[in-house]
């Protein structure tokens, strides 16, 4: 099927989207059917955190926002360390990806990825960004940011949940092929 892959900045679009849901999953649809609406296109869109068994879950869905609003990547790690300070290896974790698939009319699909691993109290590697250097991918022995690009985009979360999405994805193109003809 001909289609073409953009991306917001390609369309001129620039939208703030709360991400308050509760769920990764609410969340990746809240984009999804934003940008929808507002390019006319067929859309994926993800949401994804950390979730560390020792602490609970956390930081799951506020990730981004763990060590508080406006820190920076460096200043998240620092935090996550200190709380995992006194807790005994392994520390297993899991990086979790839902994505979103929508059209105009709230046409919504969706698929979810899972990385395991577990983290360290020591940054490793100097590829990715996040929690990537504290995160060493069970039974790799190397963090996400020691893997090469095209490792992790083997691996992790987010192509976990593409792949399993992509039926859908060209499901929906045949569709909206077939609407066209």
């Amino acid at each position: 099927l001909p289609a073409r892959l953009v991306f917001p900045a390609d369309l001129g679009l620039r939208l703030t989207i709360a991400e308050e849901g509760p769920t990764y999953r609410d969340n990746a649809r809240a984009k999804a059917v934003a940008y929808s609406q507002a390019s006319g296109l067929l859309t994926l869109a993800d949401d994804s955190g950390l979730e560390v068994d020792a602490l609970g879950g956390e930081p799951g869905v506020r990730s981004s926002r763990y060590a508080g609003e406006g820190a920076d990547d460096a200043r998240r790690r620092a935090h996550l360390r200190e709380k995992l300070r006194t807790t005994a290896a392994p520390r297993p974790a899991r990086f979790r990806c839902w994505v979103a698939l929508s059209q105009p009319g709230d046409f919504i699909q969706y698929a979810e990825g899972i990385c395991e691993g577990e983290i360290l109290l020591e940054e490793r590697g100097v590829n990715g960004f996040g929690y990537d250097s504290l995160f060493q991918v069970r039974g790799r022995g190397l963090t996400l940011a020691e893997l090469t690009a095209q490792e992790k985009n083997r691996l992790s979360h987010r192509a976990r949940a593409v792949q399993a999405i992509w039926p859908h994805v060209l499901a929906a193109l045949e569709t909206l092929g077939a609407a066209e003809r």
